[in-house]
C-alpha cells in the first residue's frame, strides 16, 4: 500500500510530501538545552475553535468526528521527540474512569510501532519523564499507567495542601514546587525541569497550562490540527480560556500542510506556529 501524501502549502515551494514522518523531521529533541528547554504543544480543533464539547454535567469530551488516525499519528511523532511530558491531574482522572486512553508511553499504539526504534536511534531514553501538574493534587495514583523505570514527578504550587503533598510522598512520588500560589506556573515548571537536564518538553496538559506558557513567553512552538468542520455547541472548551492575551498571543506561521480527506470527505490543516515573543529562535521550514 502506498503511503499517504499531503500537500505542503507553506513554506514554498509547495508539493506533495509523505504524511508519515512529517513531524519526526522537526527534530524537536535537538532544539533545546537545559538552560533553555524547548517547549512545544499540540492541539486539535474544529474550524470554529472548539477543542472539546461539554456534556450536561459540564464534563469535557472530544467528539469522535474531530479525531483522525492521521492527526493521532502526528501527535505520536511529536510525543516521540520529547524527554519530558507535562500532563495534568484531570487527564489522570479521565484515565481512571476509562474516558481517555493512555498516551504516556512511546510505542504503545499500533500506529506507532516504529517510533521506539526512531527514538533509540536518536539517543533518547526509552520513555519520557511524566510530569503531572496539579494545584489540588486530587487525582488517582498514576502507577497503573506507567511502565517500569518510567520516572514520574508531581508538580504543584507552594500553596498546595501540605497533607496532600505528604500523602503523595508516602506513595513514593517526588512532589516539586513550581509556582508561588496554589497553581502550577509554566515558567517556574520549565525552569525546574531544565535544572534537571530536560531539553525537549511536550505539553499535553490542556488549555490552562498552554495559557500559562504563553503569558510567560515560555512556549516555543505550537502545532495545531484544524479540522474542516464546524462543531457548534453552546458549552465547549477552546485553546485559551483566560483574559485577552494581546501581544503574548501573537504567533508566526512556520509550516502549513493540507490533507484533503481525513475521513468522510472532511479535510484538515496541519499547522506549526512559533511564539512571537520570548526570544526563542527556530529553524525555518
Amino acid at each position: 500500500m502506498l503511503e499517504k501524501e499531503i500537500l505542503r502549502v507553506f513554506p514554498l515551494p509547495s508539493g506533495l510530501v509523505p504524511l508519515k514522518g512529517l513531524y519526526l523531521r522537526e527534530c524537536n529533541h535537538l532544539r533545546g538545552s537545559p538552560d533553555r528547554p524547548h517547549v512545544y504543544a499540540n492541539f486539535l480543533s474544529s474550524l470554529d475553535g472548539r477543542i472539546a464539547l461539554e456534556d450536561e454535567q459540564g464534563t469535557p469530551y472530544l467528539p469522535e468526528s474531530l479525531t483522525t488516525q492521521d492527526d493521532f499519528r502526528l501527535f505520536l511523532e511529536l510525543h516521540c521527540q520529547s524527554d519530558c511530558l507535562i500532563t495534568h491531574g484531570g487527564y489522570i482522572r479521565s484515565l481512571a474512569l476509562g474516558k481517555l486512553g493512555n498516551i504516556l508511553q512511546v510505542g504503545a499504539h499500533p500506529s506507532a510501532e516504529d517510533l521506539p526504534f526512531w527514538r533509540a536511534s536518536q539517543g533518547l531514553k526509552a520513555q519520557p519523564t511524566v510530569v503531572i501538574a496539579s494545584g489540588s493534587l486530587d487525582f488517582p495514583d498514576p502507577s497503573p499507567w506507567l511502565v517500569p523505570g518510567q520516572k514520574c514527578l508531581i508538580a504543584t504550587g507552594a500553596g498546595a495542601d501540605p497533607e496532600s503533598v505528604k500523602s503523595w510522598e508516602k506513595k513514593g512520588f517526588e512532589v516539586v514546587v513550581a509556582g508561588a500560589g496554589k497553581s502550577v506556573e509554566g515558567a517556574s515548571l520549565v525552569q525546574m525541569l531544565g535544572g534537571r537536564g530536560h531539553r525537549s518538553i511536550y505539553l499535553i496538559a490542556g488549555p490552562l497550562m498552554l495559557e500559562s506558557m504563553l503569558r510567560s513567553g515560555t512556549l516555543s512552538l505550537l502545532y495545531q490540527t484544524i479540522s474542516h468542520q464546524l462543531l457548534g455547541g453552546e458549552s465547549f472548551r477552546s485553546m485559551v480560556p483566560g483574559p485577552v492575551l494581546g501581544i503574548q498571543g501573537r504567533v508566526i506561521l512556520e509550516m502549513l500542510h493540507y490533507d484533503p480527506d481525513s475521513g468522510d470527505g472532511v479535510g484538515q490543516w496541519f499547522a506549526k506556529f512559533a511564539s512571537g515573543i520570548g526570544g526563542h529562535e527556530h529553524p525555518r521550514g
